[in-house]
């Protein structure tokens, strides 16, 4: 498919630099970057935003292979809890089955079992922050991103 556009984020004077330094601003508060992977792919993939990754000898090591299972966190045995608590939350919060409680108290409590209020905030936003993204890249239409 042809981009409608190109990228609004780069259409758009002055809207990059503040999306980056939220994303730094999130990063910063101790939720772990492979966590915050997980639940980039994952809120992706409900969204329907695509990414291409790396392969090769030189890439071994460099993308985490549980990338590739992350649409079944819930039956794989190799996420850990605190994972879990952040995927169902990215779900919960993506899929807004419920828009009145899309993260339910269970949720919430499962994911303040392991995630301070800081980090859960920050996690909050980053699955807002990535749901933007999606959002914009798939109404123009913008071609699979490379993962980084």
């Amino acid at each position: 498919m042809t981009p409608r556009m190109d990228n609004p984020s780069l259409v758009v004077p002055g809207a990059l630099q503040p999306l980056l330094d939220l994303t730094e601003v999130i990063g910063k508060v101790g939720v772990a970057q492979r966590t915050l992977d997980l639940v980039r792919l994952r809120v992706s993939e409900i969204n329907g935003r695509t990414y291409t990754f790396p392969d090769g000898p030189e890439q071994d090591g460099a993308v985490d292979p549980r990338l590739g299972r992350v649409a079944h966190w819930r039956t794989e045995s190799c996420f850990e809890e605190s994972e879990r608590a952040a995927l169902e939350m990215a779900e919960a919060v993506t899929l807004m089955t419920d828009p009145q409680d899309m993260a339910s108290d269970e949720i919430w409590q499962t994911s303040a079992q392991y995630y301070t209020d800081e980090q859960l905030g920050a996690l909050v936003m980053h699955i807002g922050l990535v749901n933007f993204w999606n959002r914009v890249n798939v109404a123009t239409r913008q071609e699979a991103a490379a993962w980084r």
